[in-house]
This record gives C-alpha cells, sequence and structure tokens, in this order.
C-alpha cells in the first residue's frame, strides 16, 4: 500500500535550502577562488566514483556486515588495491566507512546506493555516470550554441526513439525515474489536497507510483492512470500490490492523441519539461479538449524560482536542452503556455522538494 512519508512543511524547506545556500558560498569563500573554481572543476570524479560503487554493487556486497577489502574485491570482481583507493577517496566525501579493525561497512550515503534501499540512488548512479549520459554532456557546448538537442547529431533520432531501441539503457532510465518519483511523491502528495476531485487523471503517469500515493491519501478519490500502452501494461502489478485497486483504472494511449475525459483534476508530473513550447501546448489543448468546464489542470514540475541561488531546475535545464531541446521553465512561462491552451493559471504551489504545482483552471 503507497504511503505518505512525514515530510517537512515547503516553508521550512525553503529556509534549510537558503541556509546551505549561505554555508555553500561560504566554503567557497573560505578558499582562493582559483582553489575553490578548481574544486567545481573536478567535481565529476567524486560524481563517477559513486557510479563505479554502484556498478561493481559495492554497497549490496556490504548489505550484510563490514567486510575487509580482499573479501568484499573479491564479491564485486575488484582489484583489492583499487577499490581500497576508490573507497578512500568516498569516505572522505562521507560516503562509506572504515572501521578500527580495518573492515568497510555501509553508513547513511552509502545504504542509499543499495539496491533495495526503500529509496535507492543506485539507478540514478549508474544512468547518470553512464558512458552514454557522459558523452551527452561533453557535448553542452554544441547545444549552447545551437539551442538543439545533441541527440539527434549522435544517433539520428531524438532522445524517445534511440530509447525504443536500446533496452538495457532505457530500462536503467526508467527505474531511475521511479527512484526519482519516490523520492518526491510523498512531498506533492503532503503539499496540495487532492481530496477536493472526484476523478484524477494522471496523464503521462508511467506505471502509477504518484497516482497510487494520491489515492491513498484520497480515499473517496478514484484514479485513471493513462500512459503509453507498453508503459502502463505493468502497471497492474502496482495495483495488485496496493489496496486501491478498485479506484484506479489504467487507459492505454498518447497525450498527443487525445485525453481521457471526464477527470476533475488533471496531473501532468515531469511532461512539459520534456518537451518545446509548441509541443507542450499541444499536449494542453488535447488536456483541454478533455477537461470539463470545472475542471482543474495540476502540472508538476521545477519551477525555476526568481532568484540567483542554487537550484535543481537550473541544472535539469541543461539536461532537458541537451538531450530533448526542451526546458525548465518559469511561472510566467507556464502562465503563457497554460494561457495559449485555454487555461487560466491560478497559483503555484511549493512542495519540500524541489517540484511545485502550477495549478490552472478551465477559462
Amino acid at each position: 500500500m503507497p504511503t505518505t512519508a512525514k515530510v517537512p512543511p515547503a516553508r521550512a524547506a525553503r529556509i534549510v535550502e537558503r541556509l546551505r545556500h549561505y554555508l555553500y558560498r561560504l566554503n567557497q569563500r573560505l578558499l582562493p577562488a582559483p582553489a575553490a573554481m578548481m574544486e567545481m572543476i573536478v567535481a565529476t570524479w567524486a560524481s563517477q566514483a559513486v557510479t563505479v560503487v554502484a556498478e561493481l554493487g559495492v554497497a549490496d556486497a556490504l548489505a550484510g556486515g563490514p567486510l575487509p577489502i580482499d573479501e568484499l574485491a573479491a564479491r564485486v570482481g575488484a582489484d583489492a588495491d583499487a577499490l581500497s583507493r576508490l573507497l578512500r577517496a568516498l569516505i572522505g566525501r562521507g560516503v562509506f566507512r572504515l572501521r578500527r579493525d580495518g573492515r568497510y561497512e555501509l553508513n547513511s550515503l552509502a545504504e542509499t546506493l543499495c539496491s533495495d534501499a526503500p529509496i535507492s540512488m543506485v539507478w540514478a548512479a549508474r544512468f547518470y555516470g553512464s558512458s552514454e549520459q557522459r558523452e551527452r554532456w561533453t557535448l553542452l557546448v554544441d547545444s549552447i550554441r545551437t539551442g538543439r538537442s545533441v541527440v539527434p547529431a549522435m544517433h539520428g533520432k531524438g532522445s524517445f526513439d534511440y530509447f525504443a531501441e536500446q533496452p538495457l539503457h532505457a530500462d536503467l532510465f526508467n527505474r531511475t525515474m521511479t527512484s526519482l518519483s519516490e523520492l518526491t511523491d510523498a512531498s506533492v502528495v503532503a503539499g496540495y489536497d487532492f481530496s477536493a476531485y472526484p476523478t484524477i487523471v494522471d496523464v503521462g503517469g508511467g506505471h502509477g507510483p504518484l497516482l497510487a500515493a494520491i489515492l491513498a491519501a484520497a480515499p473517496a478519490s478514484r484514479g485513471i492512470l493513462y500512459d503509453l500502452p507498453d508503459v502502463v501494461s505493468s502497471a497492474s502489478e502496482l495495483l495488485c500490490a496496493s489496496d486501491i485497486d478498485e479506484r484506479m483504472y489504467i487507459e492505454a494511449g498518447s497525450f498527443f492523441d487525445r485525453v481521457p475525459p471526464g477527470g476533475d483534476a488533471y496531473v501532468l508530473k515531469n511532461i512539459m519539461h520534456d518537451w518545446p513550447d509548441e509541443k507542450a501546448v499541444q499536449i494542453l489543448r488535447n488536456v483541454r479538449t478533455a477537461a470539463g468546464p470545472d475542471a482543474t489542470v495540476l502540472l508538476i514540475e521545477l519551477v525555476i524560482p526568481d532568484h540567483d541561488r542554487d537550484f535543481p531546475g537550473k541544472w535539469a535545464d541543461l539536461e532537458m536542452l541537451l538531450n530533448l531541446a526542451a526546458r525548465e521553465r518559469t511561472a510566467v512561462e507556464y502562465r503563457n503556455l497554460l494561457n495559449q491552451a485555454g487555461f487560466r493559471m491560478t497559483r503555484v504551489v511549493q512542495t519540500a522538494s524541489p517540484l511545485s504545482l502550477v495549478e490552472a483552471r478551465v477559462v
């Protein structure tokens, strides 16, 4: 059964984010500027080290308890000396722990790299650190020069078409997206009252984890999960494993063709950021065609805030440009998209996660 985890209020999360920002800036200023810049330049070393231990399955090997380096190396198929050097570097960043008896063990950060962790980051480490994704980021300069995705030039087709022909990489991507969804869904459900809507349509909802969490928190509501046939085909596993199976229905199709009618609320999580403006408006117009006069649209996205502090969406925006020629957007940009599709934006609701809900109603 999906559960809503205890999450802090959005306001408290913003205070913590601001505090982290000033501590980070203080850390920068404690170093000479060239040294601080050098830290940023070699930051990829640390992320690639995390990818390597994820690829080797080091955290899973330690899940049963501490191990000496020789036994750990044998279990993951690595050179003992090289692995000890890798772990030494990561321990300096707070990942893994070396005991006084010389054995290595998990700590809280390392536990997130276990494949069976409640919210596992192992798939994200492997996906974002893969040679495929690293190669794309080495070509970021081309995207900045042209304003276009590098994927068509690399593969002769767009990202979604390319993934369709690469099942192993596509599976890694899907596992990553599921993990990220598990990381943020609780904050979305805690940050917005979905119980006001008798019928909720999750447009492009994948395997349905968000809709399942919403229905668990809104026991009087029913839901419709809508996505491509090959995506929703495995969503029945989630239904069978929960107590919402009698309130959640599956419908297959493309949001570029149509959207199921009859919804009181239409939820689109991380859909808009996958598409340039003209495609995003096309999707929203299909929602508008399906929506009744009193329907609400909820876009769940990394809304770019109006400040100069760090924000995950500013980096995800570059990822969208690089891979899809798409973008993250500001509240004003979402308002413009919605207006073009026949909606009026009513408010932006922040959550404890970086995600916000852009609420709109039919004009």
